[in-house]
């Protein structure tokens, strides 16, 4: 009896903990979502106060005109077409390197695929600089280019090593028997390991997504027109140090802007613990 009284303390006390350490976690976004709907003056002399007393929607409206004739409407466009083309190019060429490395026997794979690992060690910062000179010199600074074009020759190793593994839990005897029926190694590539690394495939292209449609640095450092601003650049436009800012739009994009990576998140879900907890074929 004692025991089980024990127990059920212990559960009890474990989901306190966590239900709190929830709480902590997403006050500051539950904030900024209902200060949204406070009017712009009053936000942070009711700072305290989480639920609005004046409910409004005159920011959304206000953060929806955009600047300069261009709406924000024009800002997510651009934001979808950047994560959209960005992540079909990660997911293919990530899938395919993938590929090489966990089937192909070739000299250089065990060292390049230690170089690749290494990458994934490097800051995105120490690139920063050596990437921008070679992009200004190939013309791309000024357009989505640097923001598009890289991410087709897998340039980021966690996708490549995600999905290797992904690959190595496949058995090789369905290759084999591929081979039998007459499949090259490009047909075993698009006929048997395609559909069987799907969870993995959709893994890489939630994340890919969400690092895409939140890069804020890229965006800042290549594209310099107004209209070609992604929601990540755009949302600062709202704060000006030098007059006056408002607070309430910047708030009200901003919950909008977190609407499509949640819903990629909760209708693909599924796949992306899939994709995570499973190295091969399950059982």
């Amino acid at each position: 009896m004692k025991s089980t009284n024990k127990s059920i303390l212990g559960r009890t006390v474990y989901h306190v903990l966590v239900f709190g350490f929830g709480i902590v976690m997403v006050y500051p976004l539950l904030w900024m979502i209902l200060s949204s709907f406070k009017p712009t003056n009053t936000i942070f002399t009711t700072a305290s106060q989480l639920i609005p007393s004046t409910w409004t929607l005159e920011n959304y409206a206000n953060g929806w005109k955009g600047f300069a004739s261009v709406k924000f409407g024009r800002f997510f466009l651009n934001s979808l077409l950047i994560s959209v083309l960005a992540t079909l190019g990660t997911v293919a060429s990530s899938s395919i390197v993938a590929y090489g490395f966990a089937r192909l026997k070739f000299k250089g794979r065990g060292l390049l695929f230690s170089a690749m690992l290494v990458t994934m060690m490097l800051p995105a910062q120490v690139l920063m600089i050596p990437q921008y000179i070679w992009y200004k010199k190939l013309g791309w600074v000024g357009s989505y280019a640097a923001l598009i074009v890289p991410y087709w020759f897998a340039i980021q190793g966690f996708f490549v090593y995600l999905m290797t593994n992904f690959i190595n839990g496949i058995p090789k005897d369905l290759d084999e028997a591929a081979k039998i029926d007459g499949c090259s190694t490009y047909g075993i590539f698009y006929w048997v390991i395609l559909p069987l690394i799907v969870p993995a495939l959709i893994t890489g292209g939630i994340f890919s997504f969400i690092w895409r449609w939140d890069d804020f640095l890229s965006a800042l450092l290549y594209v310099s027109k107004t209209e070609m601003y992604p929601v990540s650049l755009a949302l600062k436009l709202f704060s000006d140090p030098s007059s006056s800012s408002d607070y309430g739009a910047m708030f009200a994009m901003s919950t909008l802007s977190i609407l499509p990576v949640v819903i990629i998140f909760i209708t693909l879900q599924k796949y992306l613990v899939e994709g995570i907890a499973t190295t091969g074929l399950k059982g």
